[in-house]
C-alpha cells in the first residue's frame, strides 16, 4: 500500500514541506489566525501572516511556535493538519509518514510535544530529527564522515550551532536567538532613538533590505513609517545600515558567544578538520548581509554560506525521507 511520506521544517517563522523525489514544494509562514470570541480559526500561513498587525481586537494573529518550540500546542496541531492537508491532495487518505526538526537543545518534554502534535493532525508516525543534522544533510555535509563538520543554522527562534562527526552531534547548544530578535531588536531601537513605533512586518523589512552584521562604509537607507510616540500621528524616518548593526549588536553577541561555546567543547582533531573546511551557515538569518564575515572574524575560521540556507533544513529531510529505513536505526526519535 502506497504511504505518503513528508518532511516538515517546523520554524517559529516560516514552515517549510519536503516530499521524497520532489525536493521543498511548500514554504509559509507558521502563523495562525484566531478569533478570540469563539477561539475558531480563520486563517493560516500567508494570510494568517498578512493580518498581524492589522487585526481588530476580537481577531489575534500569532505564532503558535516561540524560540523554536511549542508555545500553543492546539493552534500547532491546527497549522500541522493545515500543511499536512495541504501536501496529501488526492492521496490525503492515507495517513502520512513524517520526519519532523527539533531544534538541538529540545527537552524531552517538548521533543513528545512536537510528536503528539504530529499524531494529532493526521500522522501514521512521527520521527523527529534534530535541525544541525538535517541542516548539514541539506547544506551537502557528509556527515557521515570520521572528520569534523561545523554547522551554524539560524532561524527565526533560535540558533543552532552543532559539530557533527560520525551521523552524530559531538558537541552542540541551542541559542534561543534567531531572526524574530533582530526583528525586536531593530523595533526596540527605532523606538527609543526615534520615539517611532514600527510593527513586525516594517522591523523585518528594514532587517531584510538594508541589515547588516557588521558597520559598512557605504551605507544603504530605506525610509520607514509608523507611529509618533510623543504625538501619536503618522511619521516618517530614515535609517541607514549602520544603524540596523548597531541594533542587532547584542543578539548576535550572543550567536558568536554560542560558537565559541561549543568550539570550547569540541575535540582537538574535530577542531582542526573544522579550521581545514570552514563553518557552514545556514538558515533564513545567515541571509543577513555580512553574517559570515562576522562569524570568520569574531572566531578566526573561515566561514561561508550555504546555497539556498533556508532550504537546508527542509532538503535534509527530504534526504531522510529517501532512506527512511536506513536513518530510523541512526540519527531518528520515533514517536
Amino acid at each position: 500500500m502506497f504511504t505518503k511520506k513528508i518532511g516538515i521544517d517546523l520554524g517559529t517563522s516560516n514552515t517549510l514541506i519536503s516530499v521524497p523525489g520532489r525536493g521543498t514544494i511548500l514554504n509559509e509562514p507558521s502563523v495562525v489566525a484566531v478569533s478570540i470570541e469563539d477561539n475558531r480559526i480563520l486563517a493560516i500561513g500567508e494570510k494568517a501572516k498578512k493580518m498581524i498587525g492589522r487585526t481588530p481586537e476580537l481577531i489575534l494573529a500569532s505564532r503558535p511556535m516561540k524560540d523554536g518550540v511549542i508555545a500553543d500546542f492546539r493552534i500547532t496541531e491546527a497549522l500541522l493538519r493545515y500543511f499536512i492537508d495541504k501536501v496529501g491532495g488526492r492521496f490525503r487518505f492515507f495517513r502520512p509518514e513524517v520526519v519532523i526538526s527539533i531544534p538541538a537543545g529540545i527537552t524531552s518534554t517538548e521533543r513528545r510535544a512536537v510528536i503528539n502534535a504530529t499524531l494529532e493532525a493526521g500522522a501514521k508516525a512521527a520521527y523527529v530529527v534534530k535541525e544541525p543534522i538535517l541542516a548539514a544533510m541539506g547544506a551537502n555535509i557528509p556527515i557521515d564522515s570520521a572528520s569534523g563538520n561545523m554547522i551554524i543554522d539560524i532561524g527565526g527562534g533560535t540558533t543552532e550551532v552543532a559539530v557533527i562527526s560520525l551521523g552524530g552531534v559531538v558537541a552542540a547548544t541551542s541559542s534561543r536567538v534567531g531572526g524574530n530578535k533582530f526583528d525586536d531588536a531593530i523595533k526596540e531601537y527605532v523606538r527609543k532613538k526615534y520615539a517611532l513605533a514600527i510593527g513586525d512586518q516594517t522591523a523585518e523589512k528594514i532587517k531584510i533590505e538594508i541589515g547588516s552584521a557588521l558597520a559598512r562604509n557605504k551605507e544603504e537607507e530605506i525610509e520607514i513609517k509608523g507611529r509618533d510616540m510623543m504625538a501619536g500621528l503618522p511619521k516618517t524616518i530614515v535609517l541607514k545600515t549602520n544603524e540596523t548593526t548597531e541594533a542587532v549588536s547584542d543578539e548576535l553577541g550572543e550567536i558568536v558567544r554560542a560558537i565559541k561555546e561549543v568550539l570550547q567543547e569540541t575535540p582537538p582533531e574535530l577542531a582542526a578538520d573544522i579550521i581545514d573546511r570552514g563553518i557552514i551557515l545556514s538558515g533564513g538569518g545567515s541571509l543577513l548581509k555580512n553574517m559570515d564575515q562576522l562569524v570568520s572574524r569574531s572566531v578566526e575560521v573561515p566561514c561561508y554560506v550555504a546555497d539556498d540556507p533556508l532550504l537546508c533544513v527542509s532538503r535534509g529531510a527530504a534526504k531522510v525521507l529517501d532512506n527512511l529505513d536506513v536513518y530510523k536505526k541512526s540519527i531518528i526519535t520515533k514517536g
